[in-house]
């Protein structure tokens, strides 16, 4: 193989990684706010944990998290508006990919 080849499949493979990385984290974080949304409803329990499979379901309903956004918005009801769910996520993914982190 070639200096051109092992880049390339290098980079195609750190791509790859990233790409597993990212879902993993965006899988994580709709678990976490599954789990926030819950107690807001207050859920516990396995119940907590059957709802935030649901939120996780809810993401390949479509491209993007509108999808988890609408999902929660409307569960949720007037208990947290879309602003704040969106916010949530924000903070919530950061603490995804922290705990990602930790578990290498």
């Amino acid at each position: 193989m070639s200096t051109f080849d092992n880049r390339e499949q290098a980079f195609e493979s750190k791509f790859a990684h990233d790409e597993e990385m990212k879902f993993k984290a965006e899988a994580r974080r709709n678990r976490l706010l599954g789990l926030w949304a819950a107690e807001l409803m207050g859920k516990s329990g396995a119940e907590a944990d059957a709802y935030a499979a649901e939120v996780i379901k809810s993401d390949f309903e479509e491209a993007g998290h509108e999808d988890v956004v609408r999902k929660v918005a409307g569960d949720l009801g007037g208990r947290a508006d879309e602003a704040q769910i969106r916010a949530k996520m924000e903070e919530l993914l950061a603490v995804a990919k922290g705990q990602l982190m930790e578990e290498r």
